[in-house]
């Protein structure tokens, strides 16, 4: 078989990928510290950070969410690593070899690959952590759908093949070979993912708590180690110095507190408690906002996500399309951005982020759109056998923007549609689990996109279960693609997508609000912590400059 070096896969892959400089920004701006390579060290290096809440998970096998994921990217590395700009670069892997029919990866596994105990990272790690996750018996693997690509990878996990069959197989030691159902172009982009994390099989095998304490059992292979896990209060990284880029990671220490109220955590920024305040960890409070903003301070870039309510399609009225389009429809997008959030978001019709599909800045209907809100209202209605509509439950989570936005469209659905709607708020993991076990009508949720393209957001929808809390499918969606993993041809992929994201508007089992913006400030003295438009955090190359 002929065999083609990383070199020329990533020629191939940055062709094929979407460019996200679309939303006209430079990327690899986005930071307040570069380093300029004569910017002398602090003594002490330790970097200060909120993450909000306690991470629901810290197995990389199970997470979901951006708080699990915000600590398990620090602790963790797959074969492949999104570098400071967004671009793919090699990792644990030293090395990997593309088939020409472009269906199969050979990766060889650096030599100095070590786990924080010392252990060597093996492909075998590897193997076992994809096919626990395939494992139709492990539980709470809602992100299992990213391994999808491999052969038969969704077949196992859905128990109509044997995980031995799965196309993933640790040849050696120091080889894994892994077999795809069809080409991926963004397949390297999907090995940097939490998902694909390895994990140390010597270790973790018989061992179902592992991932639930700080402790010898959690085992780490990235940049740095968990070295205490106060729940709900703080996690505490160490340098991890059996990392095999040990050499070029500066900070010694991450302190990551659980500070969920937006006014705490921008005093403690004030005070010199927190290094850094507000996205993509924790938030700004609204009102600080303009004053920021005006003595120049506040950093806003844009990110290729979504802010969205969740329709329960299983749950009356929302089981009728046109009740869901009357509500979608009847929500004033534009003000919600200008007099709410005010870090300059745009207006969301659509599901997939302009950052990614320009054209979606127009979307697929009219924001505010009142007058037709009430025509599908009317038709709603008269389908369900109603008069009115009985009291509507609204869900979210503890956070100071995501309550004023739920009063906001409380008010607009009184006004617009004479719709009585009641407002639940809850912790974020009690909110997750309400979420997951179906007990809401309408729940407040978002979507950042780890890939560099779309099916990233469009096929968190292709079934029930996992993060598409809607309980919505579509046979013509999920068909449409399934299609579009067989073409090769951009525009034509393109086009396919586009037409799948058709049938999800026609649909609208959630109703999008906004398209997110990183809003942050940092203090002058941390220096190359970029903040990227797509994928999370990294503190690898960060560190504190003397100051």
């Amino acid at each position: 078989m002929n065999k083609k070096k990383w070199s020329t896969l990533i020629v191939f892959v940055v062709m094929m990928s979407f460019i996200l400089s679309a939303c006209g920004e430079d990327n690899s701006s986005a930071t307040n510290g570069k380093d300029d390579g004569k910017t002398k060290l602090a003594d002490e290096q330790v970097l200060n950070v909120n993450i909000k809440t306690e991470p629901p998970s810290m197995h990389p096998g199970q997470a979901t969410d951006t708080t699990s994921v915000a600590v398990l990217n620090q602790t963790f590395e797959g074969l492949t690593r999104l570098d400071q700009d967004g671009k793919t670069q090699k990792a644990m892997a030293q090395e990997v070899e593309v088939s020409d029919d472009q269906k199969t990866y050979t990766f060889t596994i650096r030599d100095d690959a070590k786990w924080s105990n010392g252990d060597p990272v093996t492909a075998k790690d590897f193997e076992y952590a994809w096919k626990w996750v395939l494992n139709p018996e492990s539980p709470d693997t809602d992100s299992a759908y990213y391994l999808y690509s491999i052969k038969n990878a969704k077949a196992a996990k859905t128990g109509k093949a044997s995980l031995d069959e799965v196309g993933v197989t640790a040849k050696d030691d120091k080889t894994l070979v892994v077999e795809l159902e069809q080409p991926t172009p963004y397949f390297l982009d999907l090995a940097a993912l939490y998902t694909y994390y390895p994990v140390n099989h010597n270790v973790v095998d018989g061992q179902d708590d592992w991932a639930q304490e700080s402790g010898e059992q959690y085992v780490t292979n990235g940049p740095f180690s968990l070295e205490s896990w106060e729940h709900k209060n703080q996690i505490t990284l160490k340098k991890n110095p059996n990392y095999w880029d040990a050499d070029n990671v500066k900070l010694e220490t991450i302190n990551m507190y659980m500070i969920e109220d937006e006014n705490t955590e921008l005093q403690m920024y004030k005070n010199g408690e927190l290094d850094w305040a507000g996205s993509p960890t924790g938030s700004i409070p609204l009102a600080a906002i303009p004053a920021l903003k005006q003595e120049g301070t506040l950093n806003v870039k844009s990110r290729a996500a979504v802010y969205y309510y969740a329709f329960n399609t299983d749950m009356k009225p929302f089981d009728n399309a046109n009740i869901r389009k009357a509500f979608a429809l009847s929500i004033d997008r534009q003000g919600i951005v200008t007099n709410i959030t005010k870090g300059e978001q745009q207006p969301a019709m659509a599901l997939v982020p302009p950052a990614m599909w320009e054209e979606n800045e127009k979307g697929y209907f009219q924001d505010n759109d009142i007058e037709q809100a009430k025509e599908y209202l009317q038709k709603g209605l008269d389908e369900l056998g109603l008069d009115k509509l009985p009291t509507i439950k609204l869900s979210y989570n503890t956070d100071e923007a995501h309550a004023t936005i739920a009063q906001a469209l409380q008010d607009m659905w009184k006004e617009n549609l004479g719709v009585k709607v009641e407002l639940n708020n809850e912790e974020w993991n009690v909110y997750l689990n309400s979420l997951s076990e179906g007990d809401f009508q309408m729940g407040r949720m978002g979507w950042v996109g780890a890939v560099n393209d779309p099916i990233n957001f469009l096929e968190i929808f292709q079934t029930t279960g996992g993060n598409n809390y809607t309980n919505w499918e579509s046979d013509k969606y999920a068909s449409l693609l399934e299609k579009s993993n067989t073409i090769a041809e951009p525009e034509k992929r393109k086009e396919v997508l586009q037409e799948a994201e058709q049938v999800f508007m026609d649909e609208m089992p959630i109703a999008p609000i906004y398209f997110y913006t990183n809003v942050w400030v940092n203090k002058d003295y941390v220096k190359n912590v970029k903040v990227p438009p797509i994928g999370g955090v990294q503190y690898k190359w960060g560190y504190i400059a003397e100051h």
